[in-house]
């Protein structure tokens, strides 16, 4: 008795039910989105605490929360960017949310107050702000990977090297498609 094969995508669902492409687009759609109602959030919010500033100086020349309160504008500016970075390349920049990170945690040390943090806590805050200007300064040197794959005129450094790569290829086949013609 011979059993058949059954096909791989004959009991399964298959792609004239379920389109993967599709799918992926909606969801793709989906999170722009998402992310769209996440900017005018923080548009919102960049807003309310702008009216905040205002009202805090004309009202008290508190120096401290006036600082804290433009400092939390400066990060929410900084995720904003972060959005529209991930809104136009669909990847997250690694170096704007380095940049966040590190305006959010000297806005902490300006809100605290350097002299009121222990020792122990100022260590550790120089350690993380070494480590992240290290992070800062890899990522300013390192081409952004989505750049190099696409090969696009976008990333100039693929780019150019990929269009001279062209042209040589192109000289050189020529050349030889010209010493190939027989005599007319």
């Amino acid at each position: 008795m011979h059993m058949q094969k059954r096909v791989k995508s004959r009991f399964l669902f298959c792609d004239r039910w379920f389109d993967r492409h599709a799918i992926v687009r909606n969801m793709e759609a989906f999170q722009d989105l998402i992310v769209i109602v996440l900017c005018l959030g923080l548009f919102a919010v960049m807003l309310i605490q702008l009216w905040g500033i205002f009202v805090a100086i004309t009202q008290t020349l508190d120096y401290k929360v006036i600082t804290a309160k433009i400092l939390f504008v400066l990060i929410l500016v900084e995720l904003f960017r972060l959005l529209m970075v991930y809104l136009q390349e669909h990847s997250i920049s690694v170096g704007v949310a380095v940049e966040v990170t590190i305006v959010s945690v000297l806005r902490e040390v300006v809100v605290h107050g350097a002299l009121e943090i222990s020792s122990v806590q100022t260590a550790a805050i120089c350690g993380l702000l070494l480590i992240l200007g290290g992070l800062l300064i890899v990522c300013a040197k390192t081409p952004h990977m989505d750049c190099m794959s696409a090969n696009t005129k976008f990333c100039p450094i693929v780019y150019q090297g990929g269009s001279e790569l062209q042209n040589e290829l192109e000289f050189q086949y020529s050349r030889r498609r010209d010493e190939n013609q027989p005599l007319a």
